[in-house]
């Protein structure tokens, strides 16, 4: 069976022609246009790409992200596919992996950390939002250097879908590799891509852009820790 993801629709945001860009992927039940409306079009105007897929039948693989790994196959292979060619397509038209963004909510999140782990490199940046490395308990992931990479964690201290535990282990894992991580913890939030996200993500593109942004707008703070940076 050939790979259903590829055969969707792509949205491509931003700037036509970039220097930098953005694989963005959304979260189960959603599409392109959930991660146009909570984070793209919320983000200042910066000289990036964006590459926003959506999942065939709004879902890139059935099961949680913390079941065993071979309930959801084929579907994360495949997944992973879908963020290999978007790369892949980055780097053809010009743009070195070292200018290209991964970012994620909720399943595409825990899908982008995944993809980083399995295909270690030196990103532009990794951006996931209430996501974490997949894989039951007890999982070890192996790789190489992500060699400096930024990373940006924001997530709940209550989120009922992805555990805190997962997402500080993935902080944990991905700065073992080299990587450059800021876990951000929020109490009481929703699931949900605050304003504070928005902004962390905006500083970290606005970085690989290659220039200075905006001053972006928070609005209300919203009580948090955070680790890293």
């Amino acid at each position: 069976m050939q790979n259903p993801h590829l055969a969707e629709a792509v949205q491509r945001l931003g700037v036509d022609t970039a220097d930098a860009v953005a694989v963005v992927l959304h979260g189960r039940d959603q599409d392109a246009d959930f991660m146009r409306e909570h984070l793209v079009d919320r983000l200042p105007a910066l000289p990036v790409s964006f590459l926003v897929p959506t999942a065939a039948g709004a879902s890139w693989y059935p099961g949680r992200f913390m079941d065993p790994l071979e309930t959801n196959e084929p579907w994360l292979s495949w997944t992973l596919e879908r963020i290999g060619a978007l790369v892949a397509e980055a780097v053809a038209g010009g743009v070195p992996e070292s200018r290209v963004a991964l970012v994620g909510f909720s399943q595409g999140a825990c899908a982008i950390l995944e993809y980083a782990a399995r295909h270690p490199a030196r990103y532009g940046a990794i951006i996931g939002l209430t996501g974490g490395l997949i894989g039951p308990p007890g999982t070890t992931w192996r790789g190489g250097s992500l060699a400096g990479t930024p990373v940006y964690l924001g997530t709940s201290d209550v989120d009922g879908w992805v555990p805190l535990p997962r997402v500080q282990e993935s902080a944990t894992v991905l700065a073992d590799r080299c990587a450059d991580v800021q876990l951000t913890v929020f109490e009481g939030m929703g699931h949900e891509i605050c304003d504070e996200e928005v902004a962390a993500a905006a500083r970290l593109l606005g970085t690989l852009a290659g220039g200075r942004h905006p001053n972006h707008d928070a609005g209300p703070g919203r009580s948090g820790s955070s680790i890293g940076w």
